[in-house]
């Protein structure tokens, strides 16, 4: 029977939570992901720094722990079906498949930023390249991170030699997050969906290579006592090097620098938080009042990404409470890292009552519900036709 690690689910709550401290600012700006990006109502005085660091500490880590997240979860999937002597990838497909669907849903309704759809395709691709060697899997761990790191060099280089722009940037006219309906938005990522989907083909062959990584980590003991040098050195290399060097280019480097920490830095620094929070748990170590609430979260990973997203678009659209139009650059700021911390709350609490009455989330059940029926209606279809015996 295998071991249920305790790191697994504490790692996916904070990488779950994490990600809503990065998406947290977009909700809050009048213009969403556009005025995110143009770079749009920013804090200003003495809380301007307090703004630039707080983004700066989340933005990417959760990221590309997530995604690390999903290669360990993938790769735990295909020991569970080679431990049952099925085969792999088998019928991955279609978890691929209804992922997407949710990725889709949960861009048209709550957010275009969403990275469900990415993982889908990424996992369907890792899914067949987990079933080579293990060799073959370092080749294209080498492969797509070196796809990566040029795409981000070019992305990197056309960001230093574009010249300032002469005019600042303005909001949206019209703006659907502040004063269009929930139909409007709906709308609005539909007839951008090109435009908003554009991160998700970028960052392919960095979550490629990351799915693979997190395979590999897990073959390597990570999560075990076996594998104490192994987060040693990740360790230093995420949060004793990397970190700093990501808070410096990421303040000071402008808008390539922010692209070289979110795409370049970062990840390496979500390893180092890997390695931190899988040594804590690694002999076995039961969590404490801190893992405890967290571990809720990362067993309804699913369920709490999408009603976290839900919830924050409630409260700052115009089609909700319409709280981001509100803002300005003095309660920017304690308005943001309140309702991040009113969310995290929520999303904790709701969580451990749920799973105290339920075995799996309200998104988990129905998606095991839909795979289930779509297996089992392609077994029947498959099955041999029973033929009349002749009287």
């Amino acid at each position: 029977m295998a071991t249920r690690h305790a790191a697994l689910d504490v790692l996916r709550g904070i990488a779950i939570l994490g990600t809503l401290a990065t998406n947290i600012w977009i909700f809050t700006n009048p213009d969403g992901l556009v005025g995110y990006i143009q770079g749009t109502h920013h804090a200003t005085g003495s809380w301007a720094p307090a703004e630039d660091l707080l983004q700066q500490l989340a933005q990417g880590k959760f990221l590309g722990l997530l995604t690390i997240m999903f290669g360990i979860g993938l790769a735990i999937q295909q020991r569970s079906a080679v431990r049952r002597g099925r085969p792999w990838p088998g019928r991955y497909y279609w978890r691929a498949a209804l992922l997407f669907v949710d990725g889709l849903i949960n861009y048209f309704l709550f957010t275009e930023f969403d990275v469900l759809m990415g993982y889908a395709v990424t996992g369907l691709i890792v899914a067949y390249l987990l079933s080579m060697r293990v060799r073959r899997q370092y080749v294209a761990i080498a492969v797509a991170a070196s796809t990566h790191v040029a795409l981000l060099g070019l992305v990197t280089w056309a960001l230093l030699a574009a010249p300032a722009p002469a005019n600042g940037n303005r909001g949206l006219s019209p703006n659907p997050y502040a004063d269009g309906s929930f139909v409007d938005l709906i709308a609005f990522r539909a007839e951008n969906l090109l435009m908003f989907r554009a991160e998700v083909v970028f960052i392919l062959p960095m979550s490629i290579a990351l799915f693979l990584v997190g395979a590999a980590l897990l073959r390597a003991g990570i999560l075990e006592p076996r594998g104490a040098r192994l987060r040693r050195r990740l360790l230093v290399g995420g949060l004793g090097v990397a970190l700093p060097l990501d808070l410096a280019v990421g303040l000071a480097g402008g808008d390539a620098g922010l692209v070289v920490g979110r795409y370049g830095l970062a990840p390496i620094v979500a390893l180092g938080l890997l390695a931190w929070v899988a040594g804590h748990y690694a002999d076995g170590h039961a969590p404490g009042r801190c893992g405890r609430a967290l571990t809720p979260v990362g067993r309804m990973a699913l369920s709490c990404y999408v009603f976290q997203n839900a919830i924050a678009g409630a409260v700052c659209y115009g089609w909700g409470m319409g709280l981001a139009q509100h803002l300005d650059g003095t309660t920017l700021v304690p308005a943001t890292v309140a309702l991040y911390l009113a969310i995290a709350a929520v999303l904790m609490m709701f969580s451990h009552f749920w799973l105290s009455r339920f075995e799996r989330g309200p998104l988990e059940w129905l998606w095991h519900r839909g795979y289930d029926r779509i297996t089992a209606s392609a077994d029947r279809r498959m099955s041999p036709r029973r033929v009349a015996a002749p009287r």
